[in-house]
């Protein structure tokens, strides 16, 4: 495992991050969910991906238990604020009172005393940006967070953000959006606006939804046992990447993975080695549904492309390629 600086912070967290979105306290039973974060602290992964809104507040409750006997200090939780996880008015976005509340509850869930890295999960439009980073400067000088990041917002959001946690004193360190080889919309605004902030990619769906592991053919009908076809996983694979089930998509698709068995990759090692060759970003996170993913996934850390390799990934992809900034959250 390589390791780099979040940005222009002073925190280090591992290129290859572990995620737990739809897996654990869903798709997972527990067994395999501890199974699978055992392998990623052998493979040297430090970082850990969550959200409260992660199979209804499991996922937390799961990765806290997976995580109880680690040394605290020998790992970066990161974990999101701002989707509803109960009924109530104010159950939701980014307010001060939801952001307290959600904060405390999650700190509950992954048996820890502080969060390394907390995020805004989307933009709330409905409530001032100084009453949301007030309260996140609030937790950070209370030492419940260390790290401030912040997900699907669009640069115009993410420079506001910068200047009022320049004024607070708060670490704004870390952005989590989409990116990968065919959805690139943060790399004509949002990344030039983190690089200027110090902000930095910690990216989501490197893989695109499983697009880019190859399972799913052309002129095949949806693996069993794919996220397409399980009933956690089909609506979210539906709105994020059902798009990808194109035949163009798939055959292009086909080439690539042809392309990464002749570089010595599995076609999954060489979309996570892409998405870490930009130096805008800092981790990749991949999830995981069984030990050996985590276990082959994690060999791409450290691998360097060559530029006419990076070409060839260009060519097959020409046309196919979503880069709409307009698409970002």
């Amino acid at each position: 495992m390589k390791y780099r600086r979040l940005g222009s912070s002073g925190l280090s967290v591992s290129e290859i991050a572990f995620g737990n979105w739809i897996t654990h306290g869903a798709q997972l039973d527990n067994t395999t969910a501890h199974a699978c974060v055992r392998a990623a602290l052998e493979a040297g992964i430090t970082t850990f991906d969550t959200a409260d809104v992660y199979s209804d507040t499991m996922a937390e409750i799961v990765l806290g238990q997976a995580l109880k006997e680690v040394r605290r200090e020998s790992i970066e939780l990161c974990t999101k604020v701002f989707h509803p996880t109960g009924s109530g008015p104010n159950d939701r976005g980014l307010s001060r009172k939801h952001i307290m509340e959600a904060c405390h509850a999650s700190l509950n869930r992954l048996q820890t005393d502080y969060i390394d890295v907390y995020y805004a999960h989307r933009y709330d439009a409905t409530v001032s940006l100084e009453e949301t980073f007030l309260a996140f400067a609030d937790l950070v000088r209370q030492g419940k967070i260390l790290y401030v990041g912040i997900s699907e917002w669009t640069a115009p959001q993410i420079r506001q953000a910068a200047a009022l946690a320049r004024e607070l004193r708060v670490p704004l360190a870390a952005s989590q959006p989409q990116y990968s080889m065919l959805w690139r919309v943060i790399e004509g605004e949002v990344v030039p606006a983190c690089e200027q902030e110090g902000i930095g990619q910690v990216v989501w769906s490197p893989l695109a939804q499983g697009i880019l592991s190859g399972k799913y053919k052309p002129d095949h009908a949806v693996p069993q046992g794919s996220r397409a076809s399980t009933a956690a996983g089909a609506p979210f694979f539906d709105k994020l990447a059902g798009q990808w089930l194109r035949p163009e998509v798939l055959v292009a698709v086909a080439k690539l993975a042809t392309l990464a068995n002749e570089a010595g990759l599995t076609l999954p090692q060489l979309a996570i080695a892409w998405v870490l060759q930009k130096p805008q970003v800092s981790a990749a996170i991949i999830g995981a549904s069984k030990p050996e993913q985590v276990e082959e996934n994690v060999k791409a850390a450290g691998i360097r492309l060559d530029l006419e390799l990076m070409r060839q990934i260009d060519i097959i992809l020409d046309g196919l390629v979503e880069r709409d900034p307009g698409k970002t959250g």
